[in-house]
């Protein structure tokens, strides 16, 4: 054996504990937890990294009772039982540690550190290099010339040397040091009295334990506190002392039936590695294992494996450069029902990109690459775009052939901006397909879609275009590299509809939501993106000097405050002044021990100090001036005026949509200004044309109605079918009043709860937001549910359904799958009822206003009205629309949002007009 790899043992039962303990909570989408698996699995990855080990074991505690347990009743009896969520750990761990070929040690009756100090006597008393892998500190008493520590999760190595620097005495004092302040995990008793600081003094100063207890009379002569009475009292506890030394000493000479030959590493067992990779849903692990950089597999990774499919060769891919190909594929295409189609573009911004070439797939593994932009020095002739756009755009506007795709709305935008073609026959999208049938089990993108369901790891763009500032664009990449990755984006996806639809078929419901709601969206919303939002830079400047002088404002109060100058963006300086100057009490600490001043916590304290209000104030301020008005001016498009955001389908859990660049949905209505930037976006100048205005068109307490119809609570169908204020019908039936009786106060306070049961709010909850003692808020809850039972009885049904089916439907049968419905921990389970009660009525909302989008979308393609959609936000429509033609829009648009759902009670849209948004709104 080479003198440079020694023998690792590694303290397996030590590194799951502290891997649970230490690391953040990790569950697979069903909701089996794994950190504390992958914590373990991380460390063991390092070490066959960095040390290429021949010999390497994994040792971990058996069962049952050792024979420390025979010489101290109360050894370990501190120690709580193994939480529930780590003991399911322990055989998936066990199992993918075999799989690494990894030898694997459990031995009866005596503990993983027994073993390991008896493998570590044996091995370095033959001579061999002995590196131990743990964090427990007992194992120093092992190390000498040929035995080392290793302890992964510091990263932090213990020899000789290294063990005097960390504890103050040599191994050969760890079991004395031990012995003496007694061990509060592990029950070991020790010396009453006797802590860190007195034992390293008596071992420093009078040697080992035989030695204290032969010279006691010379303790009093130490220096350290309490010096004159530590002999007494170490007299008196002599027994329990060396007691102590016997259950502190491991032991080196177990009865083992393993010899160093069955320490031997073995070969990974790939296909297992696999199996496992994907159950506990390590996708980096697996992606690195189909690629063949695995450490737990070395050269056994195999290239790919597509599940059912087989191995995914590209032998079949080409790149078509001449007019013979060209005429080939469109012959076939045009032949095809369906073909699965990619754009390559230079750009992520639909509205910037250039079109590079196009990427279609008829079958598994039959895919071509026709490029015609790569305009690099020394690029190989390629077909001219007109002639390649001419010959595709009949068949890519033909209603009749199915086009597949992964986000399509992208290739959909691309196609019309840049060449004028509108992509027809859009009926099959992969990553919508994954995201309605669980929209939780994994992110939608292709490289994450192609290793959950084909066991494939994708040519990922940095590979082909390299990475930061000096990245390629598309259009600067090698031909034949670019072939390659683009057919694989055409083959994948079409291999990923053949993975995927066969799913959706078999659930009806789901299938429903994807054919009558989904797909039909995406033309709807590449159209809303590429009409874009007129914004008013000025106005926004204008803003941005405001939003600055009103920041110093603020800084200048709380400097005030504070009593000095101090960055109010540092947490850190932040937590100094609250906590040590003003010495506010610390209500919560970060995970690593300072004070936290996150927001939650800065609204608690701003109900009794200042400065936190002043604090969250500016934060708010800060956050409009950066996101918006500095940043909104960059993103309006130089040729068309307006800012076009990207309206994501498949990221909120429960069917929202949300946006980027610029993000609309998280513009505050509340504050003043942020319905200042609402201002900004307006109508467009007139220059001579027809004025126009903005129309918003929202739903009325969406939410609420959709809670009445679900829950069928008489009461709540009756206010709505009478047409009341649902917040004052509220607080006249808690507090007993009639409706013109109900005070401001009182309905503001009936609001919260109305909004907020529908969250899952606490009685904590509200009486933190309501700013009242938490019993006053239980009986404002408690007689809510009096006066609306049926509320109650939704919410205790959908608790019940959602632990029995493992997920939540909306009413047009979208599922929220919920992991962690029936999980062991409290906290996490009560997060998942919560989210169970909120998603139908969320997820129903979302339902609601995108089979609306479709409808008015569908009839303005249909009219000659002068109207654009430019925004969905939340629950609201808004629209630019001609001066003359605002009443016969509003009209047209409530009626089609009106009929979007059929519910128990009326749904009710209203509709604001003005010159801006927040004028409209």
């Amino acid at each position: 054996m080479a003198e440079s790899k020694p023998i690792i043992l590694v303290d397996g039962s030590s590194y799951l504990y502290r891997a649970f303990h230490a690391l953040p909570p990790l569950t697979t989408s069903n909701g089996q937890p794994t950190g504390a698996v992958r914590g373990v699995a991380s460390m063991l990855r390092k070490l066959i990294k960095d040390y290429d080990p021949e010999y390497m074991a994994v040792v971990f505690d058996a069962k049952g009772k050792t024979f420390r347990d025979e010489l101290f009743e109360e050894y370990k009896a501190n120690r709580p039982p193994m939480p529930d969520e780590l003991r399911e750990q322990v055989q998936p761990l066990h199992d993918l540690i075999r799989a690494m070929g990894l030898p694997l040690i459990v031995e009866e009756g005596v503990e993983a550190d027994d073993v390991i100090g008896t493998f570590a006597r044996q091995f370095g008393g033959e001579g061999k290099d002995v590196l131990i892998s743990t964090g427990d500190k007992d194992m120093a008493q092992l190390v000498n010339g040929k035995v080392t520590l290793i302890n992964t999760m510091t990263d932090t190595l213990f020899d000789v040397d290294g063990v005097k620097n960390k504890f103050g005495v040599g191994p050969e004092l760890i079991i004395d040091f031990l012995a003496l302040m007694g061990d509060k995990v592990d029950n070991i008793p020790g010396v009453p009295g006797v802590g860190e600081k007195t034992a390293l003094a008596l071992l420093q100063g009078l040697g080992s334990m035989e030695q204290i207890y032969a010279n006691l009379d010379k303790v009093a002569e130490l220096s350290v506190r309490g010096a004159k009475t530590l002999g007494k009292k170490l007299e008196e506890h002599r027994e329990q002392a060396f007691l102590s030394y016997k259950l502190a000493t491991i032991k080196v000479d177990c009865e083992l039936k393993e010899a160093l030959k069955d320490l031997k590493m073995g070969d990974p067992d790939t296909e297992a590695l696999m199996h496992h990779y994907r159950t506990l849903e390590f996708k980096g692990w697996l992606a690195e294992l189909l690629e063949g950089e695995d450490p737990a597999a070395g050269a056994a990774a195999v290239e790919g494996e597509g599940g059912e499919q087989g191995a995914i060769q590209r032998d079949g891919y080409v790149t078509i450069v001449d007019e013979a190909g060209l005429e080939a594929w469109v012959k076939k295409l045009g032949k095809a029902k369906v073909f699965a189609f990619d754009t390559e573009t230079t750009s992520l911004d639909y509205m910037q990109a250039r079109l590079v070439g196009v990427s279609m797939a008829l079958a598994p593994g039959e895919a071509a690459y026709i490029p015609f932009g790569h305009d690099y020095p020394g690029a190989p002739d390629q077909l001219p775009r007109e002639r390649v756009l001419a010959a595709l755009k009949p068949i890519l506007e033909d209603d009749t052939i199915k086009k597949v795709g992964q986000n399509l709305k992208y290739d959909m935008s691309v196609l019309a901006v840049d060449a004028e073609i509108t992509l027809r026959g859009v009926a099959f999208d992969t990553m919508l397909e994954s995201y309605v049938l669980d929209s939780v089990a994994t992110r939608h993108d292709m490289d994450s879609l192609a290793l959950k369901y084909l066991g494939h790891k994708t040519i990922s763009f940095e590979e082909i275009a390299g990475k930061g500032a000096k990245q390629l664009t598309f259009n600067q990449i090698g031909l034949e590299e670019a072939g390659t990755y683009a057919a694989e984006d055409a083959d994948i996806t079409w291999r990923l509809h053949e993975a995927l639809w066969p799913k959706l078929e078999k659930e009806k419901s789901l299938e429903r939501v994807f054919k009558e709601i989904e797909i039909p969206l995406v033309p709807v919303l590449s159209r809303i993106e590429r009409n874009g939002a007129y914004v008013d830079a000025a106005k926004l400047r204008h803003q941005s000097q405001y939003l600055a002088k009103r920041m110093a404002e603020l800084e200048e109060k709380a400097y005030e405050l504070a009593g000095q100058k101090f960055n109010l963006g540092s947490p850190k300086q932040l937590g100094e002044i609250l906590y040590t100057k003003l010495e506010i009490p610390v209500i919560k600490k970060t995970p690593k021990g300072a004070p936290s001043t996150a927001e939650a916590v800065l609204q608690e304290l701003a109900l009794e100090y200042p400065l936190p209000e002043v604090i969250m104030g500016y934060r708010e301020v800060a956050k409009l001036k950066n996101t918006y008005t500095d940043k909104l001016p960059e993103l309006i498009d130089s040729r068309t005026g307006r800012v076009h955001t990207s309206y994501h389908q498949a990221v909120a859990a429960t069917g929202r949509l949300s946006s980027s660049d610029p993000n609309l949905q998280n513009i505050p209505v509340r504050s003043e200004e942020g319905r200042k930037i609402r201002q900004a976006f307006s109508v467009p100048p007139s220059d001579g044309k027809e004025a126009r205005k903005i129309v918003a068109c929202d739903y009325s307490q969406i939410e609420l109605r959709i809670m009445a119809h679900l829950s069928g609570d008489k009461g709540l169908l009756d206010a709505f079918e009478k047409g009341l204020d649902i917040h004052r019908a509220t607080a006249a039936e808690v507090w007993g009043k009639t409706v013109d009786e109900v005070s401001d106060n009182e309905r503001r306070n009936a609001k919260a709860i109305n909004f907020g049961l529908i969250y899952g709010m606490s009685a904590f909850g509200l009486a933190k937001q309501l700013r009242i003692p938490r019993g006053e808020a239980q009986e404002y809850i408690d007689r809510y549910f009096e006066k609306y039972p049926g509320v109650r009885r939704y919410m205790d049904d959908t608790r019940a359904t959602a632990a029995d089916k493992g997920y939540v439907e909306t009413l047009f049968g979208r599922r929220l799958y919920l992991p962690e419905i029936n999980s062991r921990n409290g906290q996490r389970r009560q997060a998942a009822e919560r989210t169970a009660i909120n998603a139908p009525m969320q997820g129903s909302a979302a339902d609601i206003i995108k089979r609306a989008m479709v409808q008015v979308h569908d009839w303005l393609d249909t009219t000659d009205f002068d109207a654009l959609m430019i925004m969905q936000v939340h629950d609201e429509l808004v629209f630019e629309v001609a001066e003359t033609q605002v009443e016969s829009l509003v009209k047209e648009v409530r009626q089609r949002m009106e009929a979007a759902a059929e519910l128990k009670v009326p749904l009710i849209v209203d509709a604001g007009i003005g010159d801006n948004w927040e004028e409209a709104h």
